[in-house]
């Protein structure tokens, strides 16, 4: 069974600039959801990846943040499903409290379903990047 398949890119220019902005937008989705969690959970209720989700989704709707538009909304999606990954393994003694993602000291990386990319004549097309 193939878990992963490491591939080499070269994308244009224009590919590049939505690929950061993918990176930039996963790291402000999973900092923005860790400041709302941490909200919620010190105002006594027990916060959830799916409640966070939809405020962060209604954020997308106010025009101060329609730049979050630009990318995949599956990037958004797979931040919040790490950031509920890292507090599981908090609670269950498995880590460190989550801490907030810092565009030097954090891996620079975005995830992406395997249905949204499109492998023919040796392209990859990724949903929004091309």
């Amino acid at each position: 069974m193939i878990k992963a398949v490491k591939v080499r890119l070269f994308p244009s220019k224009e590919q590049e600039l939505l690929m950061c902005k993918s990176v930039g937008i996963a790291r402000f989705a999973y900092n923005w959801g860790l400041n709302r969690w941490n909200e919620i959970y010190e105002s006594g209720d027990k916060p959830n990846k799916v409640s966070i989700r939809a405020e962060f989704n209604q954020l997308k709707k106010i025009e101060k943040y329609q730049w979050l538009k630009e990318v995949s909304g599956q990037v958004t999606a797979y931040a919040f499903e790490d950031l509920n990954e890292a507090f599981t393994n908090f609670f269950k003694g498995n880590s460190n409290r989550p801490q907030f993602k810092s565009k030097r000291k954090s891996k620079q990386s975005f995830y992406v379903r395997y249905d949204a990319i499109k492998i023919k004549d040796n392209t990859v097309n990724i949903e929004k990047i091309g």
